[in-house]
């Protein structure tokens, strides 16, 4: 299995509209990188999606590149994603998405099984390689025992389990993630990202998230993309983006503060 990292230069974001080319950010440079879990940080209506879309090549780029960096013994290969196929991307970077799944009559295992569809081919029949692979996802993720429970009874938190498991039997080095603890109670959200600084470790994966959750976002990541409306993003680690100021500015304002030294965030009660 190849590690991805992925490399964007200058890349501008946005989409198309009746009246033209709407920007939401531009010049973005950076790198994501594989064996970390980077988490993307910003207000609502900044773009976290419009970017994480970008990068899966779920909407064209507007300028810049965004290069998939692949390496596998000494083999290394830089490719921009526009210049992939749609299967070729389908075996590079898999998407866990906000939507719960409307899934039912299913059961875990034939959801997680889907994953290995870029390697079916037509007919879409599964090899002992390929139901080997999905009950190493599942284990991989702890679900066993939820294996033959259909998706439609389980809670949000086993349901984003099952969704992380999927993309990991889809075997590709890069997962983005847009929202994926959106749903879930505190525990739940804890667990799930743990699970995946895990795997970003364990597997190499260049894992790759937006979330809401600042505060856990700060205790569990290795890499920060904060986006700010109308700025470059800015990039580095918790401990880097606090000492620099650039946390405080996003996180305070009135009646909420932020600690550089021990990145508490506190709500200030006046009654």
């Amino acid at each position: 299995m190849y590690n991805g990292t992925i490399q964007l230069t200058n890349l501008s974001i946005g989409y198309q509209t009746k009246h033209g080319v709407k920007l939401v950010a531009e010049g973005i440079n950076g790198s994501i990188h594989s064996g970390e879990l980077t988490c993307l940080l910003g207000a609502n209506g900044v773009g976290k999606s419009t970017l994480l879309r970008t990068l899966s090549a779920f909407q064209p780029k507007m300028a810049g590149k965004i290069v998939l960096i692949e390496e596998k013994g000494e083999r290394r290969e830089e490719k921009d994603i526009s210049d992939y196929t749609d299967k070729e991307l389908s075996r590079r970077i898999g998407v866990v998405l906000t939507e719960k799944p409307d899934v039912r009559n299913m059961s875990v295992r034939e959801l997680v099984s889907l994953g290995r569809s870029p390697y079916t081919g037509f007919w879409g029949t599964y090899s002992k390689e390929d139901l080997l692979v999905v009950d190493e996802a599942i284990a991989q993720v702890g679900i066993e025992a939820l294996s033959q429970r259909m998706v439609h009874t389980l809670s949000d938190g086993e349901r984003q389990k099952v969704m992380i498991a999927k993309a990991l039997a889809q075997q590709t080095p890069v997962i983005y993630l847009d929202e994926p603890t959106a749903f879930l109670d505190y525990p739940s959200k804890v667990e799930v990202l743990q699970l995946l600084r895990r795997i970003s470790r364990e597997a190499g994966k260049t894992i790759f998230l937006s979330t809401h959750d600042v505060e856990l976002a700060l205790q569990l990541a290795d890499t920060i993309w904060l986006m700010n409306r109308g700025e470059n993003v800015i990039i580095g680690s918790p401990r880097q983006l606090a000492q620099e100021g650039a946390l405080g500015r996003f996180i305070e304002r009135e009646g909420i503060t932020f600690d550089p030294e021990t990145l508490a965030i506190k709500i200030i009660c006046n009654n």
